[in-house]
């Protein structure tokens, strides 16, 4: 995801399918701010922002230490509707993250959007939603797997390194020098 930032077709293209995905399932009359992740979010947010036509602020990880000392920088509005806008998410602890912050800002967020969603963390997905946020996204490993198996894109022993990848990252990791 970080090196689409620099490929202007493509990010343009994904632009496009995400305003879509937003429209469709969140509504674009139910936000009125996009916010981005610190740091991949934030290239991802303004476009989005900027194709939606609505203000952008971006969420630090920490505060700053120093100055203001705020986590948030744009405009803070009271009761706003933020959409938080990553680039990828692995099991959703920095969006957890993040949409405290916004909340601890005194504005709404329930929906947080990423281009891609791994999908292979047990309970991900449940632990979002036991915290109020839906996460939504364009696509994941599966999805990955099977377009690249349909078209033959990797011999069947790369698919299959997917493939256990997929069923268990944590023993995949471990097996190829991981933690």
């Amino acid at each position: 995801m970080r090196k689409i930032i620099s490929f202007p077709r493509l990010r343009r293209k994904l632009n496009n399918l995400a305003v879509t995905k937003i429209q469709t399932e969140i509504g674009y009359e139910t936000l009125d701010i996009i916010a981005g992740g610190e740091t991949a979010g934030i290239p991802f947010a303004a476009w989005l922002a900027d194709e939606l036509h609505l203000p952008m602020q971006y969420v630090r990880k920490k505060p700053k230490g120093f100055g203001r000392n705020a986590r948030i920088e744009g405009l803070l509005k009271e009761n706003a509707r933020v959409l938080l806008v990553e680039d990828l998410a692995t099991d959703g602890g920095s969006k957890k993250d993040f949409v405290q912050a916004i909340r601890d800002s005194g504005q709404l967020c329930n929906d947080v959007f990423v281009f891609f969603f791994y999908d292979i963390f047990s309970g991900a997905k449940e632990d979002l939603l036991s915290q109020n946020i839906n996460l939504h996204y364009l696509t994941t490993w599966r999805d990955v797997l099977s377009i690249a198996t349909k078209n033959q894109y990797f011999s069947k022993q790369e698919l299959h390194e997917i493939e256990a990848f997929i069923f268990d990252p944590v023993k995949w990791s471990a097996n190829h020098g991981g933690a």
